[in-house]
């Protein structure tokens, strides 16, 4: 069994997409703004796992990110090569940093806001 598709909750996907391919670099590999769906992947695994960028809509979700993003947690983590490069990269492109590069025993990581709700942590071991 393996991870196929998995979704992060977003206040609009189609500004989520246009963030996620045009300033993190997720390829399409689906979007149908007119169903409000957009599906993205790594351009290093483009047969990976894919991301729904899934509108937040129902259920209380609103409420519970709000919750979360207010208590600083990251809803997803991002594998990168060289977090320092990433951090620097994504700074260069307007990208707001709430936590910078910082090194632990678990690796180095930090952690930025998608402009659609959320707070994502880079990382690398």
């Amino acid at each position: 069994m393996k991870i196929s598709l998995t979704s992060v909750s977003v206040n609009d996907p189609l500004h989520a997409f246009k963030f996620y391919t045009e300033v993190l670099g997720f390829q399409e590999k689906m979007y149908m703004p007119e169903m409000f769906l957009a599906i993205v992947v790594s351009p290093d695994q483009p047969d990976g796992t894919a991301l729904l960028l899934e509108p937040r809509r129902n259920y209380g979700s609103k409420e519970y990110f709000a919750g979360i993003y207010q208590a600083g947690l990251p809803v997803i983590v991002f594998g990168v090569d060289d977090v320092q490069q990433e951090y620097e990269r994504l700074k260069g492109l307007g990208v707001k940093f709430t936590k910078e590069p910082k090194t632990t025993e678990w690796g180095t990581e930090a952690v930025f806001d998608d402009t659609c709700g959320n707070l994502i942590q880079i990382h690398h071991p």
